[in-house]
């Protein structure tokens, strides 16, 4: 089979014949239509985030061509369509899966790219007891499911699970970039009053147009707080999504949340970018501060609800397999 196999050390692949894998008896051998292309394949691929594959993607969408001998027809049948996310298998027994939802933090948990080849390729295996099949009465296109599979459902386990009720503010930071802009969209058809926070008026176009109803440029702002308090017409944020990868911008997210708001952090920064704030911060304002981190296969499904019923509309770029080297080289440069 095809695939897109790294070079190790950079954010480079090219396009080789690598054996096809066989699934063993409780596996699913999926032929994959598409794969997207995530912000965290870049770390993966510069060995940021630790030992990789050399097949990385975790966006992947595509259909059953085999089944392993041990897998229930009940289960899943050959041309059921399947997604292929971050999570690729858990273990179901451990002190993070036997918490509801907290399967996304499981000890051994498996993971596209990193731990299993991943969805850069024509064919991928499933294990069949993680296994994300995606109902029939979902029409929408495989292209336009893949970047739910991670930035989609990232943004939205990222507010539902914050707890705050529809109607208050949120205000995104890194609103620009690919799981910010998919956050705001989620967090309008979710009920909320959107203010986005990043640089540039590329990024407040983007923000405006997927449906913000405020924008604030941190490059140009000298009072961040003062900035977002006359935009929003209140002096803080019920909730702010960190999802920029910046220690500069949690810093700042610390200081546009309102009393008894709630700050996620979703955005990873470097190791060597730490945020630094009193705990009289939190004693006195009564903020609360949760970590967000991509979502469970029921996340997924009601992320791509939201898209089938035409309230989230994410941007997609087509491209071949093949053009990926020289994608790649470019990913740095869009969000």
């Amino acid at each position: 089979m095809r695939a897109a196999v790294r070079s190790k050390g950079s954010f480079k692949f090219e396009i080789a014949d690598v054996q096809r894998p066989e699934p063993g008896p409780t596996d699913v051998l999926v032929r994959l239509s598409v794969s997207g292309v995530c912000g965290t394949d870049m770390g993966l691929a510069t060995g940021e985030l630790g030992p990789t594959r050399d097949i990385l993607g975790h966006e992947g969408v595509g259909y059953v061509v085999q089944l392993g001998s041990a897998v229930p027809s009940a289960q899943v049948k050959v041309g059921d369509r399947i997604g292929i996310a971050w999570l690729r298998d858990v273990c179901g027994v451990c002190e993070f899966c036997l918490h509801a939802g907290g399967e996304t933090r499981c000890k051994e948990q498996l993971n596209s790219g990193r731990k299993r080849d991943g969805t850069f390729a024509e064919y991928a295996l499933v294990p069949s007891r993680y296994l994300l099949r995606i109902p029939a009465h979902i029409t929408v296109p495989d292209e336009v499911i893949a970047p739910i599979l991670c930035g989609g459902v990232t943004a939205y386990a990222a507010i539902k699970n914050a707890g705050v009720v529809g109607g208050k503010w949120v205000a995104v930071s890194g609103a620009g970039g690919g799981v910010g802009a998919l956050a705001v969209q989620y967090a309008k058809a979710m009920g909320y009053r959107v203010l986005g926070v990043d640089v540039g008026d590329a990024k407040r176009d983007m923000c405006l147009s997927s449906g913000a109803d405020c924008f604030v440029d941190a490059a140009q702002s000298q009072d961040l707080r003062r900035d977002v308090k006359a935009a929003m017409g209140q002096t803080g944020a019920d909730l702010v999504l960190v999802c920029a990868a910046s220690g500069g911008a949690y810093n700042a997210a610390l200081g546009i949340v309102a009393a008894f708001g709630t700050l996620v952090s979703v955005g990873i920064p470097p190791p060597d970018q730490l945020v630094s704030f009193h705990p009289l911060l939190l004693i006195d304002m009564g903020i609360n501060i949760v970590g967000s981190a991509v979502g469970t296969k029921e996340d997924i499904l009601e992320a791509i609800g939201f898209v089938q019923r035409g309230l989230v509309k994410p941007v997609v770029n087509i491209q071949r397999l093949e053009d990926l080297p020289g994608l790649s080289s470019q990913f740095g440069e869009v969000s």
